[in-house]
């Protein structure tokens, strides 16, 4: 089933080339050419390789900007993520995805490899660092005589989706679920721990608090170290996983108060069962079986409703609890002064896309895969063809949007959502010249260019 939903926004595409790598730089590549109209721009290409005709293929003009090999990630960062601080800082929601083959430049591109250098600044950490430059302009505002000024920070959450589940990178890769409640919302979940007094705790993705960069910094340094590899095929060390990096505008207020709400439903679990089991108790207890096999009032023991509205209010009184301590997180909300409060850039570096088609290289030689491996690809294949189909039917305004097609959209249904509100999404295309990854990197734009069409509408 899916949801019903109306977009307002609109969602860009921009493309990224890659520059050859020192084992590729003894050919020039394939040919590629950007063709510029007045408001996006095309790209075509060309190969000859291992056919005995010219293969050429051109895009709409689907993408909002295409980046040289020369551009640097300090570059992609001012086009595409700077813009939509300010809108972050107003509490709105942004979605930035990376697609593309394993080994075209996704996690180059959104998480960098050299945290020294400002240029290469993954697009996550130079969101990271921006934001703090942002919350010292707030910090330094005037503030009511009758308000106490809070700190502000950004919480971290960092996980990877892998296959039906979600792992939390910053809570020891611990095994999450992906459920959708009974308000309609989906919620990814740690599992059940059983604490003292009868209390159960299931923790939700670990949000980590930082209160400067480089606390950031590390948390996603940290976290990353255990994100999962395996064969793909391009190389051996390919991530397989979508890796999902959540930073978030908070306050101490606001995640003690979040704190609490978890404490509050760790003691309702148990007073709620034990006033269920004491009303099926009771009604056992209250009627017999005839020897005919009809059930009857049981005349030695009437149903104590005493002792069932006894049980009935210790839940209540736990459930007021829970909501007052709901009420104090929207609390956290209503000051003017911290607008930019829940205000979210959600980064995604999608697995690689060459399952998404079986022949994504003209190379003989690609590595077997195991069976698992094999059902990886399986999935992520439904993953991305999702994520798709959501963005297309959002960008057409369809009234059905296929959240619940994979367990990634499921997850980004939220941000998704909100994003509507103010935000924007966008997702950046990794492209590789090589001569060899022309078919992968020709997928990578027709899939890249039915979004951008879809979202240019």
């Amino acid at each position: 089933m899916a949801d019903q939903q109306q977009a307002s926004s609109s969602f860009k595409v921009y493309a990224r080339w890659r520059p050859l790598t020192a084992i590729e730089s003894s050919t020039a590549g394939f040919e590629r050419n950007t063709i510029e109209s007045e408001t996006n721009s095309s790209i075509s290409i060309s190969s000859h390789v291992n056919t005995n005709r010219t293969r050429t293929w051109k895009s709409d003009a689907s993408f909002t900007k295409v980046f040289p090999e020369t551009a640097a990630n300090s570059d992609i960062f001012a086009g595409v993520v700077a813009p939509t601080v300010p809108r972050v800082m107003q509490g709105a929601t942004c979605n930035l995805f990376a697609y593309g083959h394993s080994g075209s430049g996704k996690t180059h591109t959104i998480i960098g490899y050299n945290y020294d250098d400002s240029n290469q600044l993954g697009l996550c950490l130079g969101a990271a660092r921006r934001l703090f430059e942002a919350l010292d302009q707030v910090r330094t505002q005037p503030v009511e005589e009758t308000r106490e000024r809070e700190d502000l920070g950004v919480a971290v959450r960092l996980y990877e989706v892998r296959g039906k589940h979600a792992y939390d990178l910053l809570n020891n890769n611990i095994e999450c679920y992906i459920r959708e409640g009974p308000d309609g919302q989906t919620h990814v979940r740690g599992q059940t721990e059983t604490l003292e007094d009868g209390k159960v705790r299931v923790r939700p993705i670990v949000a980590r608090p930082c209160w400067c960069y480089e606390e950031v910094q590390e948390a996603v340094r940290t976290g990353l170290k255990g994100r999962t590899t395996g064969s793909s095929s391009i190389h051996d060390e390919s991530s397989r996983t979508h890796a999902v990096i959540e930073l978030e505008v908070v306050t101490r207020r606001l995640m003690d108060a979040r704190e609490e709400v978890t404490a509050r439903e760790s003691e309702l679990v148990p007073v709620g069962k034990r006033a269920t089991d004491v009303y099926i108790e009771e009604q056992s207890k209250s009627i017999i079986k005839t020897p005919e096999g009809k059930y009857i009032p049981n005349p030695g023991h009437p149903v104590n409703q005493a002792i069932i509205d006894a049980a009935e209010a210790e839940k209540a009184e736990y459930e007021n609890r829970l909501r007052m301590a709901e009420d104090s997180v929207k609390a956290c909300f209503d000051s003017p002064q911290n607008a930019c409060l829940g205000g979210k850039f959600i980064f995604v570096d999608l697995a690689g896309s060459e399952y998404f088609d079986a022949a994504t290289s003209t190379s003989t030689s690609r590595p077997k895969q195991t069976t698992q491996e094999q059902r990886q690809g399986r999935q992520i294949n439904t993953d991305l063809f999702a994520l798709k189909e959501v963005i297309r039917a959002k960008a057409s305004k369809q009234s059905r949007i296929p959240f619940r097609a994979s367990p990634l959209t499921m997850i980004l249904r939220s941000h998704f959502l909100a994003e509507e509100r103010e935000g924007q999404s966008a997702m950046i295309l990794t492209l590789s010249p090589e001569e060899e990854q022309f078919v992968a990197t020709l997928n990578t734009l027709k899939y890249g260019n039915l979004v951008g069409e879809a979202g240019r509408r």
